[in-house]
């Protein structure tokens, strides 16, 4: 059975060739392309599995993110829409396998970090917990019920919501309730958590922990505050799915218990005063009167939450955030000769992400901002016509990840604001 119709494909890239220059419209058909064609392999039981690019595992992150600028297209394309059902029925198996793991195998084949002492599960390619894991598959069950009405990909919902709140219940309480760990044995501080894999340590805030952020690097405190964010957002949309389709009035006034005590966490504890800044948004708090000032490329980042619907644009503790972001005092945001852009420890210093970028154009309020923000992806591809992890702010040849899906799903989400093509936004709750 077909994943997609080509047809529709065609006309959505011959749309774009029509509003943007000719680079621009052949590294949108590229990328619109190379995920449908090469990262998505339905499996026999109806599901799909999505390879995040060059590595052969399946991210729930990275596979929600993937799919993004699909979702305008699926009332008109019934393929498209069981592509996207297929993927997320297999996001929430996942979840119920194990959701404190953050990428997993086609099977129970070992593959991964099987054998490191933090994943005894043949299935689970590593064992990362990040908050945004359990957020994404939420988020692409609730994308694809509000753009189509359907619920067929909702079968292991409630008892994947269940399992995702009971575990951020949990993590509420790190300290004292949580049994999860993750002592690999690496002499990289960021692939690992000290205090024999129990780090970072935390006071209780109505938040909850998390141990590695989007990027996969440990977190420096156990609040990320954007992840917590995300938490909200999903908390709400399970609340709507569970009363609307299930009529299931205890897990909607359960994930309503929990969205609020996260939130009031987040108002005491995540907004902090910087003295040139003013008040913004902490990257991370630990309750125990310690906050990191920084962002990070990957998502949920402080610089995409209007995205994720956790604000309006205009919101003015965000832009507060977002010109930070934005700044010199950002450490992870670089300025160089190529490009300025948004970055990530995750990568070698002085890099600069697409993604990064891509959320950039999405969250500006001027077009102009915006074209010239495309512009310079364009200009940044080093030649090869598909997005990459990373390039160096000076010399764009030099980049990581020749293959990541990710970067290129969130250039073609970029084109499609710019030329009009961006149908679906996610409501601000």
């Amino acid at each position: 059975m077909s994943l997609f119709s080509p047809e529709t494909v065609e006309r959505i890239c011959s749309a774009v060739a029509q509003r943007v220059d000719r680079n621009t419209s052949a590294v949108f058909r590229r990328c619109f392309t190379d995920t449908l064609s090469t990262t998505i392999e339905e499996l026999p039981d109806g599901t799909a599995f999505v390879v995040t690019g060059d590595i052969p595992a399946m991210w729930l992150r990275d596979s929600s993110a993937q799919l993004t600028p699909y979702l305008h297209f699926l009332s008109e394309d019934p393929f498209l829409a069981d592509m996207v059902a297929r993927v997320a029925r297999r996001q929430l198996q996942y979840v119920l396998l194990d959701p404190y793991a953050n990428a997993f195998n086609r099977g129970p084949s070992g593959a991964g970090h099987c054998h490191d002492g933090t994943n005894p599960d043949p299935w689970v390619w590593e064992r990362k917990y990040e908050i945004d894991s359990l957020c994404y598959p939420i988020q692409l069950a609730h994308d694809l019920w509000a753009i189509t009405g359907r619920t067929d990909h909702l079968v292991d919902f409630v008892a994947a919501a269940q399992t995702i709140i009971s575990l951020w219940r949990t993590e509420q309480d790190h300290e004292h309730k949580s049994s999860y760990t993750f002592p690999r044995d690496s002499t990289a501080s960021p692939d690992t958590l000290g205090r024999d894999g129990r780090d970072p340590a935390v006071a209780r805030t109505g938040m909850t922990w998390n141990g590695f952020r989007p990027s996969d690097d440990a977190c420096g405190l156990g609040f990320n505050i954007p992840g917590n964010m995300f938490a909200v957002v999903e908390l709400t949309h399970i609340a709507d799915i569970a009363a609307e389709v299930f009529h299931d009035d205890a897990l909607a006034a359960a994930a309503g218990r929990l969205r609020q005590e996260i939130e009031n966490g987040i108002a005491v504890h995540g907004v902090v005063s910087d003295p040139v800044a003013g008040d913004v948004y902490a990257y991370e708090v630990d309750g125990l009167g310690n906050y990191l000032l920084m962002d990070d490329a990957n998502v949920p980042s402080l610089l995409s939450v209007p995205l994720l619907g956790w604000c309006e644009r205009a919101d003015p503790l965000y832009v507060a955030t977002r010109a930070f972001v934005l700044s010199d005092a950002n450490p992870s945001y670089h300025r160089g000769l190529a490009a300025s852009g948004l970055g990530s420890p995750h990568t070698p210093p002085g890099t600069i992400w697409p993604i990064g970028l891509a959320v950039e154009g999405l969250t500006a309020r001027s077009d102009d901002e915006k074209a010239a923000l495309l512009a310079t992806l364009v200009a940044t591809d080093a030649g090869t016509g598909l997005m990459h992890e990373s390039f160096d702010k000076d010399d764009p040849q030099a980049f990581t990840r020749a293959w990541f899906s990710w970067a290129n799903a969130m250039f073609c989400e970029l084109v499609l604001d710019v030329v009009g093509l961006r149908t679906y936004t996610r409501r601000t709750i």
